[in-house]
């Protein structure tokens, strides 16, 4: 099932979190094709695969410039801040010595994020703000540094860019450093700091680039869900992340994207059924036809897994593929026939671009792990730390964090 669409950026190829609820220490590899692949998170409830959704989302935010808020709204860092001791011992790990620490750390507390790929890498790090000790915002997070770096693994020759406190550096030909920002405010991003293509194009690159991810998680499907009402409709390249667009996107995917493809994914899921859009007025309404009705059904007649999937489809036949697309549960209220046609689905897109799912159902994970590209991650906790089982010394020394 080809899915058409324009190239992408190359793919990312690790994901580093430190600090981070459960994720104390965890370095993942990300599938790796050229323009695309899959990565598929798997493993029990409770292991950590939601936290690991939220750290892609919490770079996200730092590139909107509302990752503060975004940590606010998870709690502040007292809430998101990993809870269980600084270091484990062997002992702990074999049961024979409580897991015990001290609410007194020894270190800074921080959180750390970071993302590396084939041209353009970057990390965060993040803490308690000690500047003013009489605000009634103490625990607010502050930004304490940021990097972006040319290539995949950390070197200090391939620095391009840090901020340190409220400096933002540039770094030039001969290792020569200057400064670009000089009073960054402590929860403002660089990515807001820095705006001038041309003062610093890595940092305008790499920021458009995450600004073109997109997030798919837990679409409505209820009575008031936005995709079972009208809007006025624009042309719409891709799916809004509530899905209210949805037939406008349905819409905008007949008309410039691949129609014919579209039409076999949803034959492929409802056999004989397909898909138009009554354009008559400026609230288009969506309309899916049946074999054997008389007339089309609307939005608002649709089952809840019947309207989940038509918004899946219209989310990853987007004639503009973004060059992260990332799925939390998809299979959530899906009958499990419809998990084959959503795993083909999902398949064929991670051919042109690179996708990342978060799924717990068996028979999806099953029909996407052979995916050409595919990394299937199966998390586990061990003593309250979401673990990677099996990862070499030599994967996880594939991230390095800048000093």
């Amino acid at each position: 099932m080809p899915v058409k669409g324009p190239g992408t950026a190359p793919s990312l190829s690790h994901l580093a979190v430190a600090g981070y609820r459960s994720l104390q220490q965890l370095t993942v590899p990300l599938g790796g094709l050229p323009l695309g692949g899959l990565t598929l998170v798997c493993g029990a409830n409770g292991c950590g695969k939601s936290n690991l959704y939220r750290s892609l989302g919490l770079i996200a935010a730092a590139a909107r410039g509302d990752l503060v808020a975004a940590l606010a709204a998870e709690g502040g860092l007292p809430a998101v801040f990993w809870a269980g001791p600084e270091r484990t011992t062997a002992a702990m790990k074999r049961g024979e010595q409580p897991v015990q620490g001290s609410s007194q750390r020894q270190e800074a507390t921080r959180l750390r994020l970071g993302i590396a790929g084939a041209t353009l890498s970057y990390a965060i790090e993040l803490g308690y703000r000690a500047d003013d000790q009489t605000s009634a915002f103490v625990l607010d997070p502050e930004i304490k540094r940021e990097w972006i770096w040319a290539g995949g693994p950390f070197h200090p020759r391939s620095l391009l860019v840090q901020r340190s406190g409220a400096v933002v550096e540039r770094w030039g030909a001969g290792g020569r450093n200057q400064p670009i920002a000089l009073q960054v405010a402590p929860h403002e991003s660089l990515f807001s700091a820095v705006s001038d293509p041309m003062e610093a194009p890595e940092v305008f690159q790499l920021r458009r680039t995450i600004l073109d991810w997109r997030f798919y998680d837990s679409f409505r499907t209820d009575r008031q869900a936005p995709a079972r009402s009208g809007r006025v409709a624009t042309r719409t390249p891709s799916l809004a992340a509530d899905g209210g667009d949805l037939a406008a996107a349905v819409q905008t995917i007949l008309e410039i994207g691949d129609r014919d493809g579209f039409q076999a994914a949803i034959a492929d899921a409802f056999p004989g059924c397909h898909l138009t859009v009554d354009t008559n007025a400026p609230l288009f309404r969506l309309q899916l036809h049946q074999p054997g009705l008389l007339r089309p059904l609307d939005a608002t007649e649709l089952s809840d897994g019947m309207l989940r999937y038509l918004l899946l489809a219209a989310a990853l036949f987007s004639p503009r593929l973004p060059p992260l697309l990332v799925l939390n549960e998809p299979e959530n209220s899906l009958h499990p026939d419809l998990l084959a046609p959503l795993a083909r689905l999902i398949s064929a897109v991670a051919e042109r671009t690179q996708v990342w799912v978060v799924a717990h159902a068996e028979a999806l994970i099953t029909g996407l792990e052979d995916t050409p590209g595919c990394r299937l991650l199966r998390l586990e906790r061990d003593l309250g730390a979401t673990v990677l089982p099996g990862q070499t010394v030599l994967e996880r020394a594939a991230w390095r964090w800048p000093a």
